[in-house]
């Protein structure tokens, strides 16, 4: 079951409260919170509570926020992240100049909240959110705080908390891992909006990037299908002169969700049945390693070498194209000619995660014509793209210098429809022939299908497997004719193999994609699982096998592999049903139980 429906259908699943007796609700000059008293400051639901704890060494306290009514205690905010306090003489205090101030045993400053206005009443409360908020007592705008804990993250995302940047303030809200389970001192890896014209989210180790999830598109991340809206949650995005945020709420506020860098990852949990169900995670594979393949390289998972060129691109050390040459990356297999714009075109790439935006431009007015007439007449300008995909497309964004950390996202059915975007990369004029050609390809391909699927009616219109299942077609079939279908499949396959310009791996071949004319000329139909192969690659393999049982070689039906010698085993087994009539996965021999290739290969 889909883990969203699983968690809807538990909604109304009973949470259990913890609140103490030595629980308050606010806290003020007068009443501090003191360690000593095991005293806790919870939220008007109970669903959060404030106070002390030790992760670890015991003698080391901190100040904290966790969730109060789950039985495995969560931290979601540490206040003193740096500076534990020795012992349980922490009290966490509004001072006579209004600011909230963690004292230790000496009285000495812990850790201090930097608001910076004073106030005259100053109150502390936790929201039913978990974010701890200074404000004064009798403010009649509920959210104008002093100060928030939302606004300084540890290294958890609650629903409403913001990751980004406050533009009028510099301030930036980034999530940073726990060093260790028992230490929430801050750790390498961390998680937040890098403020380039086209914004998006990086994880980063120490300084240097690390994963990035692509530019907001209007629905997704572009590099992070996963990270959408869903029946428990959505997201928002923001970006203007005052801000640039990215936010997610809760649908089903009876859910509990929580996001949380760690430290190795980036994951996201739901409460469910009593413990926290990781369902997302990232990076999720190699290909989300920042940069990979290098400067035009293209990163598949599935692909042998998983590192590929973009089309028009050929490997920059291609004697030695390894995991250890990747990130060197790829360069054009044509030189541009900036001066001669009617040699200069761009290519149309679908379902790419967008390219490293450090170096980008965005205008969110422009249509995508006008992007890309401004990228034409801009030498430096290698691609551009819609900054947001919704209603047909708006907005432009325009790429300078080399394109890093491309790869391709796997998208299907609807999510092909609805989240995929288009890149344009500045192509020369000699590359865009070559496209053209391959176009041709392609629209073998797509006739192809289409006569499978009924919309076009031409001469091929009978399979073979009509043929061998009809007994009165099949009287027709006799040895001759027979022949002449087995080498008419055998010629397709070598032209698909070896005479055509890209080698072409069918990956279904089978009795019902093999079209007999009125002559019985047979044509090898629906390329839909074909794959092209480049250059001097000869094989592939794929972590989601597709094609038909009964037909498929057998290290591709548990491997993955693929290469041309698949589809010479698929001819075999079409080849022993033409020549018996009868179908391979239908025929049992009643006295040994083996079907057709395992009769014929005793």
């Amino acid at each position: 079951m889909d883990i969203f429906a699983f968690v809807l259908l538990s909604s109304n699943l009973l949470l259990f409260s913890f609140v103490s007796s030595d629980t308050v609700d606010i806290i003020t000059q007068s009443q501090p919170l003191s360690d000593s008293k095991g005293t806790t400051l919870a939220s008007k639901d109970g669903g959060f509570v404030l106070g002390f704890f030790s992760p670890g060494n015991p003698n080391n306290r901190y100040l904290g926020i966790w969730y109060n009514n789950i039985p495995i205690r969560t931290v979601v905010w540490v206040a003193n992240r740096r500076n534990p306090i020795n012992g349980s003489s922490g009290v966490l205090v509004v001072n006579n100049n209004g600011k909230l101030v963690l004292l230790n045993q000496n009285s000495t400053v812990a850790w201090s909240a930097n608001s910076t206005k004073e106030a005259r009443n100053p109150m502390v409360q936790l929201l039913d959110s978990g974010n701890l908020v200074l404000r004064e007592e009798n403010e009649e705008n509920s959210e104008n705080y002093l100060w928030q804990s939302f606004d300084y993250p540890s290294d958890t995302w609650l629903p409403g908390m913001k990751v980004g940047w406050d533009l009028r303030t510099g301030l930036e809200r980034r999530l940073t891992a726990w060093k260790s389970p028992d230490d929430p001192s801050p750790g390498e890896l961390s998680w937040g909006i890098e403020l380039h014209d086209y914004p998006e989210i990086v994880m980063k180790k120490g300084y240097d990037e690390f994963f990035r999830t692509g530019p907001w598109n209007g629905r997704i991340f572009s590099g992070v299908p996963e990270l959408r809206a869903t029946p428990v949650y959505n997201f928002s995005f923001v970006s203007n002169k005052d801000e640039v945020y990215f936010m997610f709420h809760m649908i089903n506020t009876s859910l509990i969700s929580r996001a949380v860098m760690n430290q190795t990852q980036y994951e996201r949990y739901l409460w469910v049945n009593g413990k926290w169900k990781q369902y997302l995670y990232l990076p999720k594979d190699n290909c989300d390693n920042y940069n990979l393949c290098g400067a035009y390289g293209n990163c598949i998972i599935g692909e042998s070498p998983v590192c590929q060129c973009v089309q028009g691109f050929k490997p920059k050390s291609p004697d030695t194209w390894n995991p250890d040459e990747w990130s060197k990356g790829c360069i054009r297999s044509t030189q541009l000619s900036c001066q001669d714009k009617d040699k200069i075109g761009f290519d149309k790439l679908f379902g790419y995660k967008l390219p490293d935006t450090t170096h980008s431009w965005v205008n969110l007015s422009m249509n995508l014509e006008e992007c890309r007439v401004k990228c034409m007449n801009n030498c430096t300008c290698m691609a551009y793209s819609n900054t947001d995909i919704r209603d047909g497309g708006s907005g432009c964004a325009m790429w300078f210098g080399d394109l890093i950390d491309i790869r391709q996202i796997a998208l299907t059915g609807q999510d092909a429809n609805s989240l995929g975007q288009d890149l344009y990369i500045r192509m020369p004029a000699s590359e865009k022939v070559k496209d053209k050609q391959k176009m041709k390809v392609i629209l073998v391909v797509v006739v192809a299908i289409a006569v499978v699927l009924g919309v076009l009616s031409i001469p091929y219109c009978i399979c073979v497997r009509t043929n061998l299942r009809d007994q009165t077609r099949a009287k027709v079939l006799g040895w001759s004719m027979r022949f002449n279908i087995i080498c008419g499949i055998a010629r397709g396959l070598l032209y698909l193999h070896e005479d055509s310009r890209l080698r072409i791996v069918h990956r279904d071949l089978k009795a019902s994609n093999v079209l007999l004319d009125s002559k019985m000329n047979p044509k090898i139909s629906d390329f839909g699982m074909a794959r092209i192969f480049g250059g001097d690659q000869t094989e592939g393999n794929t972590n989601r096998v597709v094609g038909t049982y009964g037909y498929m070689a057998p290290e591709y039906a548990i491997d993955g592999l693929f290469s041309v010698k698949s589809d010479v085993f698929s001819f075999g087994v079409l080849l022993l049903e033409i020549l018996s009539g009868k179908k391979n996965r239908g025929f049992f021999h009643p006295s040994n139980g083996l079907n057709l290739v395992g009769h014929e290969s005793l």
